[in-house]
């Protein structure tokens, strides 16, 4: 234990190159409440710097700095640069200018990377797990490491070897980014991942359905497993009323990808607008878009014109919190009807928060997000008409609307709370360590 009569958290997350991603504004909202529960946690980003719609409070300081990492999987003479040279490569302002250049981050392009991070000590950035090993021992000390997946804890052996402290990994997407590597590499990085559970003291997960699915994926023993829901800050979002406006609205929030079902939702709108009641209906869109996907939206946004419906959808680009709250203000219902088994669900209880009914896929953390808000309907996955017709039957039914808006809320404020989720993830860290 420290000096200080505070136990130190050192909170490792990782950046996703400049759009705003999920799991970082996840670890942000976390910290800050942690923050103001007078728990002593440091913020600690990976890769790039993270991007959050909310106060930043992580450090101005990057390890595994993301063009340090690519340099030396590539290049090896960058396996043995200086530590000057390594330092200007991993300043903040030069990860952030080079990844507003929208650098690569496709899965199915970073296979050997992948492979070499999960390797630790024995990948080609060794060097990088040094750094921050000599940080951690040195400077701050901590008492417990919660990284932000599995994916970055190449270094965890080495890091229980030198510190000798509890590790703790937030589960929150891991399999997303394997199932989209190549075969040969992720079927190389799911077992190298695998190897590394017994190095881990526990895993955080936000649903019964993830901890279960995860427990299969990486074989991890079922008492290393706890479950934390998942919480959001609510400030500002209790004071989002519904604007006076002559058109009804269904909004998308999310990153503008084919596997959140952009693509989905457009054909249900297309659905929805043949029949003569909904023809007031407007399709408003909003979220981050990455330049490999430019296409895929363009045919989206084509298909919504070539049907007449031109003036009828609004995309609104990436927003920013304060906008997000205004977009959120224009809303009936919000569906993002992904493709994958989403582990999270941040766009369904912010939408919540606001008092906006959703329509979800029966499938991922979205049945036990309904089932414990009863904030909106589940459809089949993948069925664009019985997604159109929940839609419509919302639509129809100012009620039931109203009542899903109401218990959503009151659900959101209560018991999905950053300050919620903040405590609970203390009870699991004081299975590990003493926190006052």
């Amino acid at each position: 234990m420290n000096d200080d009569s505070r136990s130190k958290i050192a909170y490792i997350t990782a950046g996703a190159a400049g759009m705003y991603c999920g799991s970082c504004i996840h670890d942000n909202t976390l910290a800050s409440a942690l923050l103001t529960k007078d728990v002593d946690i440091a913020l600690i980003p990976t890769y790039t710097p993270i991007r959050t719609d909310e106060h930043d409070v992580s450090l101005d300081h990057v390890f595994f700095g993301g063009i340090n990492v690519y340099l030396q999987q590539r290049i090896p003479l960058f396996r043995y640069l200086p530590a000057f040279l390594d330092r200007l490569l991993d300043r903040p302002s030069v990860i952030r200018w080079l990844a507003s250049g929208d650098i690569e981050t496709r899965p199915e392009h970073l296979g050997d990377l992948t492979l070499s991070m999960l390797r630790g000590e024995a990948g080609f950035q060794a060097k990088e797990v040094h750094k921050l090993t000599r940080w951690l021992k040195d400077d701050y000390r901590p008492d417990i490491i919660n990284l932000s997946n599995l994916l970055i804890a190449g270094c965890v052996p080495h890091l229980k070897e030198e510190l000798k402290v509890p590790v703790i990994i937030t589960l929150q997407g891991d399999d997303i980014f394997l199932e989209s590597l190549p075969e040969s590499y992720r079927n190389q990085a799911i077992k190298l991942a695998q190897d590394l559970v017994e190095h881990v003291d526990g895993f955080i997960v936000f649903s019964q359905f993830y901890g279960e699915f995860m427990r299969d994926y990486f074989q991890i023993p079922e008492e290393k497993l706890f479950q934390v829901p998942l919480g959001i800050n609510t400030q500002g979002f209790a004071e989002v009323e519904r604007a006076q406006e002559t058109k009804r609205a269904i909004g998308y929030l999310a990153r503008l990808a084919p596997e959140k079902g952009l693509h989905l939702l457009v054909d249900a709108f297309l659905k929805l607008r043949q029949e003569s009641e909904f023809e007031d209906v407007e399709l408003r869109i909003a979220g981050w878009l990455g330049k490999q996907n430019d296409a895929y939206v363009k045919e989206q946004f084509q298909r919504l014109e070539a049907a007449g419906l031109g003036n009828d959808y609004q995309y609104f680009g990436t927003v920013d919190r304060e906008e997000k709250l205004d977009f959120l203000r224009q809303l009936d219902l919000l569906s993002v009807p992904t493709t994958y088994h989403e582990p999270k669900g941040l766009f369904v209880l912010e939408a919540l928060a606001a008092g906006v009914p959703v329509v979800q896929p029966h499938h991922g953390a979205f049945p036990e997000i309904l089932s414990n808000t009863g904030g909106g309907l589940l459809c089949k996955p993948d069925d664009t008409h019985e997604l159109a017709q929940q839609l419509a039957n919302l639509l129809r039914d100012e009620e039931q609307r109203q009542q899903h808006r109401r218990q959503g809320r009151q659900a959101l404020t209560e018991r999905f709370d950053a300050s919620t989720m903040a405590d609970q993830t203390i009870d699991v860290y004081r299975r590990f360590i003493k926190i006052d």
